[in-house]
């Protein structure tokens, strides 16, 4: 018999094997990850079995999960049942179990992995979604019930675990409300059991230490969020706050009722990692409201594919300003029918054109460009060193953004600042 003293929270938790997923997602100190340390190590303790323990950077092992599994044995008083080997690092226990530990900054050796009954995934936001999916096949028995679990701090909501396991727009699936899960503590959703926690669900934390993470508020709001209430959002300086998300219908029949709208079309030209987007947006003048209503997206297109795909473009007639660094595929689509132009950029272009597209009050997306949503709801800018925005660099490469650049290319929306000195009217003196 074992007598261990834990966090409430954590109870179920350690002895909760019904779901294959388990994915526990909380701030700084929360014992999450030594919870799952004592998990896994009385369910070797009791069951032989081979368990997996991977991050990002192999010999980060050393000082977190090994280190922390080698306390465990310890405390628990079972060194005769399993020992922690330092080189190579490894648990191994009397019964058989073992417990091995690998980098995916090293995927081959992976392949020499077999029998693998369980896997902790720790910090997994830091590890790629291709390493995730790499995992799961590697993670199989021909007798034991299988088991993953993945521990992290909550990041950025376009990181791939929050996509994974909670919304994706781009492909439209949905699972579970992150909000439900903050509110639940623990849900389970199909194969997939939900964990939350924080500091506060660790109650050998010293009060000194959850000052630390309170002042954050003060200083570094995205933290905070991350490291106090353990919650995912958007990390950094959003470009476009004004950005909503529409219903199809609702987006067509506010078009619709503009008086005056303004039609623009645009094109980003990529082919490998970068992508053909195509977006069509309105413009509503008079409140300075740009709609986004239709979306092309696609790489890996030659010019004749898309050309074929676009064809609709070429049957109307519609003018298409276009990504003026291409002008080989510009000259193509025209000589096949398409009215298709150059859009300009000059030095400071980039800026310019962002901050024009800032100026619009609202910005409503319909609920169709899934692409859109997905590069520019999030959108936060680039920062140097120092922390410094850089106005005219973002964190990923935002090909709609691109598009819509040039679709507005022939457009400007009146600086807000700047109206009210448009509005006043000289004091002029009346001669006689």
């Amino acid at each position: 018999m074992i007598i261990k003293e834990v966090n409430p929270h954590f109870e179920d938790y350690l002895f909760n094997w019904d779901q294959t997923f388990q994915f526990l997602v909380g701030g700084y100190g929360s014992s999450k990850s030594y919870h799952t340390a004592l998990k896994v190590v009385l369910k070797l303790l009791q069951e032989k079995r081979t368990a997996l323990v991977v991050r990002e950077v192999f010999e980060t092992h050393r000082d977190s999960t090994f280190s922390l599994f080698a306390t465990i044995i310890d405390e628990l008083g079972v060194q005769t049942a399993a020992e922690a080997v330092s080189s190579p690092m490894h648990i191994r226990f009397a019964n058989g179990s073992r417990i091995i530990f690998k980098g995916m900054d090293n995927p081959a050796k992976l392949k020499s992995v077999n029998n693998i009954s369980l896997i902790w995934i720790e910090e997994c936001s830091e590890v790629k979604y291709e390493g995730f999916k790499e995992l799961i096949g590697r993670l199989r028995h021909p007798d034991h019930r299988l088991y993953m679990i993945l521990t992290t701090n909550p990041v950025s909501q376009s990181n791939w675990t929050y996509r994974h396991f909670f919304k994706d727009e781009r492909n439209k699936r949905f699972i579970l409300d992150d909000e439900v899960l903050y509110e639940k503590r623990v849900a389970v959703v199909g194969d997939t059991y939900y964990h939350h926690s924080t500091a506060d669900d660790n109650l050998f934390l010293p009060k000194s230490y959850l000052k630390q993470l309170d002042d954050m508020k003060a200083y570094d709001p995205d933290l905070y969020r991350i490291a106090r209430k353990g919650r995912f959002g958007v990390n950094g300086t959003r470009v476009l706050p004004q950005f909503e998300v529409m219903e199809h219908e609702e987006v067509m029949r506010q078009i619709s009722a503009i008086s005056n709208p303004l039609k623009r079309t645009g094109m980003d030209f990529g082919f490998e990692a970068s992508y053909n987007a195509v977006v069509r947006a309105a413009v509503d003048p008079d409140k300075k409201y740009l709609y986004i209503y239709w979306e092309y997206y696609k790489n890996k297109m030659t010019d004749d594919k898309t050309a074929e795909e676009l064809n609709e473009f070429a049957v109307t007639k519609e003018l298409i300003k276009a990504d003026p660094a291409e002008p080989k595929s510009i000259q193509f689509f025209r000589q096949n029918g398409f009215n298709m132009t150059a859009a300009r950029k000059f030095q400071g272009s980039r800026l310019q054109y962002t901050k024009k597209i800032k100026r619009f009050k609202k910005i409503f997306c319909s609920d169709r460009c899934a692409n859109t949503i997905y590069e520019l709801q999030p959108l936060t800018y680039a920062t140097d060193k120092n922390g410094n925005l850089k106005e005219d660099q973002f964190t990923i490469d935002p090909h709609t953004l691109s598009a819509l650049w040039y679709a507005l290319d022939d457009y400007e929306v009146t600086d807000l600042k700047a109206e009210p000195e448009v509005r006043k009217r000289p004091n002029r003196k009346r001669g006689r």
